[in-house]
């Protein structure tokens, strides 16, 4: 049988094969012919395959009946190496030329790796950045050189520059641009969420071109990108964009193509993506940086991904609060999830969906600490010595109790009140319901980045709205406990808590259990909550029983 070979679209004109010398295994097709036309088969075949998801070598030799032959290699991206993960680093691992030197030695101490790197503005950038945003609104032109912000970001990203031995050139554009930003949020005498994204995108775009020069420098070729140049595809929702998923073809053709020719490492903004209607610099919101990291790695189809922070992985509780927390080793993706929803801030909240979906494990380690093993993050986990995982304390929130003014059984009265929430896009995070009554918290990230007059009217606005059809209680200044852990061992976690609770003379005002399979959340009073959060660590993590 002599045929073309023709797989999934896969055409090979004028090559003729015998059935024998095809073998079909388990990664790919295996298939032989004559040393004289083994090249211009592969050409033809790798020319095919560009775009679509195959990959192809070609290993020729020539084999006689006495001896068989050195082998020589024909390789599709002409390195044989393929990119393995990504490490993405916050800005406090970035915040000096210091840190950039170490973070530089950091990636360089793991030979193996050809990582993707991801990185946040350098320190205090962001908050400069969104300051001098504020100020420039109504300081006048004439005064927006003078700015603090404006010439600490300025000093700060020079100073860099120079410290690291390269040219100053590579952020002068940009540090002009920041300028006359300024400038003109100055003359319109506004600063509206299009332009707060593009105005913080400089931190990124910053701190990115200062690295990958270092790299160069040091004779290690790397390439910078920005997000929103590589196919980073996002909603048009400014201050909070979502990923579309046009975002993973394009990212991936991008970064894999220029790898193929020129083997330099992708350095790539976190946090920023562009509006697909707009074509404007969307953010992903505070923390937005994870996010950018496992679009990557489920785009690319990476080993792994790894996300550098200041703390040694996932800790048992906010170190902040206890000192003694300790690192988790181990954490499936629901856990982290739930971990960053309701506040832990190493993760950030939507980051977990690209790596779950791509079955990707996450790697959460400390740049200062690099020895230390951190905590990953898969799929699943061993949970049958599991209890608690980590206890989490969202502070400030705002919980409302709603009862029904009609009769028992009346329909409609739940659909009623969050139809009231929809209408004011107000996010809810706990619920708490029976047939006439509900009892449920405000998300605080939704409801306190607005202003504060507008904040004070939307509370007024909803508690209007629902005593309309209920009694409504507003209580401010609360906290939620969120248990993360093994909830199939409840009553045992809830037993504890209730004891630990007790014993220091604390009245838990609402729980939640059952929607999430790995985590109960407490309501209690703000100023019992750190309170709360040491003695149960205590109970659960520092004793044997």
């Amino acid at each position: 049988m002599t045929a073309s070979l023709q797989l999934y679209g896969v055409q090979a004109p004028g090559l003729a094969l015998s059935s024998k010398r095809l073998e079909f295994g388990t990664k790919g097709i295996n298939f032989s012919a004559t040393l004289t036309s083994s090249c211009a088969i592969f050409r033809t075949v790798e020319r095919s395959c560009r775009n679509t998801a195959l990959r192809v070598s070609c290993e020729a030799a020539r084999v006689d009946l006495l001896e068989r032959k050195e082998t020589e290699t024909c390789n599709l991206s002409g390195t044989g190496k393929e990119l393995t993960c990504v490490m993405k680093f916050g800005g406090s691992s970035v915040a000096s030329a210091e840190r950039m030197k170490e973070i530089a030695n950091l990636i360089l101490s793991f030979p193996d790796e050809r990582p993707v790197v991801v990185l946040s503005a350098m320190g205090k950038t962001t908050n400069k950045l969104l300051t001098a945003g504020e100020k420039a609104v109504t300081c006048g032109v004439t005064n927006v050189e003078s700015l603090e912000e404006l010439s600490f970001i300025k000093e700060l990203h020079l100073r860099t520059a120079h410290e690291l031995g390269v040219e100053t050139t590579v952020i002068a554009k940009h540090l002009e641009g920041l300028h006359q930003l300024l400038k003109g949020i100055s003359m319109m005498k506004e600063l509206t969420s299009r332009t707060r994204d593009y105005l913080v995108s400089f931190g990124e775009c910053m701190s990115t071109r200062l690295f990958s020069a270092y790299l160069n420098k040091i004779g290690h070729k790397a390439r910078q990108y920005d997000a929103f140049e590589i196919g980073f595809i996002t909603t048009d929702d400014f201050t909070n964009a979502d990923i579309l998923e046009a975002t993973y073809p394009a990212v991936s053709k991008t970064l894999l193509g220029d790898w193929s020719k020129e083997n330099a490492v992708p350095v790539v903004t976190g946090f920023l993506g562009k509006g697909w209607r707009s074509c404007a610099i969307t953010t992903l919101g505070r923390g937005g940086s994870d996010l950018t990291a496992t679009t990557i790695g489920k785009a690319l189809g990476l080993r792994e991904i790894q996300v550098w922070k200041d703390v040694d992985g996932v800790l048992t509780c906010d170190p902040n609060i206890y000192p003694g927390a300790q690192s988790v080793p181990y954490l499936t993706f629901d856990e982290a999830a739930e971990l960053a929803y309701f506040g832990a801030q190493v993760l950030h909240p939507l980051s977990m969906r690209p790596a779950r979906d791509g079955d990707i494990p996450v790697r959460v380690k400390n740049s200062y600490n690099p020895n230390a093993p951190g905590t990953v993050i898969t799929r699943s986990r061993d949970m049958s010595k599991a209890v608690l995982t980590s206890i989490v304390l969202k502070r400030n929130v705002t919980m409302l109790d709603i009862a029904s003014t009609r009769m028992l059984g009346q329909y409609g009265f739940l659909a009623k009140v969050f139809t009231t929430f929809e209408d004011l896009g107000i996010s809810v995070d706990v619920v708490a319901t029976s047939e006439v009554s509900i009892s449920l918290t405000l998300d605080p990230a939704k409801l306190w980045g607005r202003e504060i007059v507008q904040r004070a009217n939307e509370l007024d606005h909803v508690v209007e709205e629902l005593e309309k059809i209920a009694v409504v209680k507003l209580l401010q200044r609360r906290s939620i406990i969120s248990l993360i852990g093994n909830v199939q061992k409840s009553s045992l976690i809830l037993e504890k808590v209730f004891q630990v609770l007790r014993s220091n003379g604390v009245n838990v005002q609402m729980i939640s259990q059952g929607a999430s399979k790995v985590n109960i959340s407490l309501i209690v009073n703000d100023e019992e909550a750190e309170q709360c959060v040491r003695a149960l660590h205590s109970a659960f993590f520092e004793t044997s029983s």
